[in-house]
């Protein structure tokens, strides 16, 4: 019996140098130390034997079982071994190939220009104020000093929903709404950037839908000579510090006295170009001192507080300051005109 376990063990040792594939080692597994396998056979056998040899045998088979295991074991670490080793060479990468170009979005020209308008603001103070789109007439218009029937909302084409709900035409409406949540106690201090709607026929410097960005200030003691140096530094750190301002009178009904500002043409220097008409200036935007009608409707005592406002189109700006000569552009996403602001 002795003669045969060590048979058996030669022969399994010698299948399982010989297994290529992990069936087959498999396999000779289940062959030799399965319940139907030689050796389970042979110990079946072991009634048949005296006492003295039972012990004998039963410890010999025990190793002869053992020694096919731990080969068994070896042999299938050296298969996946090599397994991994032949992947490897097969999915080999070619470490010197050119990669392939990864395509990285940039800024939209307008996303670039309110971000850099509104960094300016909050660094000297402002809070950005955000707001509505679908407005109600009252904040729109009655809010800031435009009652109805008053003949400059014909300034103002609006997208009416009802009679008392339409598309914002400003983002004016949220500094109603600001002043109100201070309940008549300054300081105030926000910019309110976003979409508005007007009906406007769209073509190369109009759109239905365009964007702006309106400032306020109330407090105690706020003078015009405050607005002029705000819009001052705003023009410089936006344009270049050789900007100069000038301030025309104009009309707004929120706002009293107001003013149109000009900025020195950053083309030509104030000398007279295409960009400027031959003028030197080009018109920025519109501010002035709020009214004392909308300060006593937003629960501010006009007495005691005052205050400043300004508002601009960042398409314009961005028109201006990127040479872009039609404002559909912006809207058109087209990827080659995209683009050329990949550094803006």
């Amino acid at each position: 019996m002795k003669e045969r376990l060590l048979e058996l063990k030669q022969e399994a040792l010698e299948k399982i140098k010989q297994s290529t594939s992990m069936k087959e080692l498999q396999d000779v597994r289940v062959a030799y130390l399965g319940k139907k396998g030689p050796i389970t056979e042979v110990l079946r056998g072991m009634g048949e034997l005296s006492a003295e040899e039972r012990p004998i045998i039963g410890q010999y088979v025990n190793e002869v079982r053992n020694e096919i295991a731990d080969n068994v074991e070896k042999k299938q670490t050296e298969l996946k071994e090599l397994a991994i080793q032949k992947q490897l060479e097969e999915e080999t990468i070619d470490v010197t190939l050119p990669g392939r170009p990864v395509r990285i979005g940039n800024h939209h020209p307008l996303t670039a220009v309110i971000e850099e308008i509104e960094d300016l603001f909050i660094r000297m103070g402002y809070q950005v104020a955000e707001g509505p789109e679908v407005e109600t007439d009252y904040y729109n218009f009655e809010a800031l000093n435009l009652p109805k029937n008053h003949p400059a909302r014909d300034m103002q084409d609006s997208f009416y929903i009802t009679e008392e709900i339409l598309l914002r035409t400003q983002t004016s409406p949220m500094q109603a709404r600001t002043m109100e949540k201070h309940h008549g106690v300054g300081p105030v201090k926000i910019i309110c950037p976003g979409k508005v709607y007007r009906r406007d026929n769209d073509d190369a410097t109009h759109s239905h839908q365009f964007t702006q960005i309106e400032g306020l200030v109330v407090d105690e003691n706020i003078r015009m000579s405050d607005l002029k140096g705000t819009l001052t530094l705003f023009a410089k750190k936006l344009f270049g510090e050789e900007r100069e301002i000038r301030l025309r009178p104009s009309f707004f009904p929120f706002t009293e006295p107001s003013v149109e500002m000009d900025i020195s043409c950053f083309k030509c220097g104030g000398n007279g170009c295409n960009v400027c008409k031959r003028t030197g200036w080009i018109e920025i935007l519109g501010a002035g001192m709020v009214h004392p009608n909308v300060l006593e409707m937003s629960g501010f005592n006009p007495k005691k507080y005052t205050g400043f406002a300004f508002g601009m189109g960042p398409e314009r700006i961005a028109m201006l300051k990127y040479g872009i000569e039609d404002i559909r552009h912006f809207y058109q996403n087209d990827v080659r005109f995209l683009k050329q602001f990949q550094q803006a």
